[in-house]
């Protein structure tokens, strides 16, 4: 099973800015990174995990909640194997744990179809 990896939270005063990162391993010849539509979720405490991004295998293809559209940007290094969320203008409803998941295309992964069981995630703070 594939295993990822989320890092790069912290404290952050609103208006910042934070750059969490992905890292993915368990990895196969039949199952390479490249192949693997990503996202991001986060988790508030007693709430379920919920969508924020969503990056096709290629990377041409991304899709945000509409809280943090034109703040927040999703990328993907495949020769890495690591995705990455910059996070800009953080407000304190940011504040989450991050965490990250695979499947074979975004909306599957928000269906629920996942690659790889929940990690830690990442916790962000946002403070103002």
């Amino acid at each position: 099973q594939v295993q990822l990896v989320e890092s790069g939270g912290g404290l952050v005063q609103a208006g910042g800015s934070r750059r969490l990162s992905c890292a993915a391993s368990g990895l196969t010849s039949e199952r390479k990174f490249a192949t693997y539509a990503l996202a991001w979720f986060r988790q508030a405490p007693t709430k379920e995990p919920e969508f924020v991004a969503g990056i096709s295998w290629n990377g041409d293809t991304t899709q945000y909640v509409d809280a943090v559209k034109g703040r927040f940007t999703i990328s993907r290094d495949n020769d890495k194997n690591v995705m990455y969320l910059q996070m800009n203008r953080l407000t304190p409803e940011d504040t989450a744990v991050y965490l990250c998941n695979a499947g074979l295309s975004i909306e599957t992964i928000n269906l629920g179809e996942r690659f790889a069981s929940w990690g830690q995630g990442t916790q962000v703070t946002v403070f103002s």
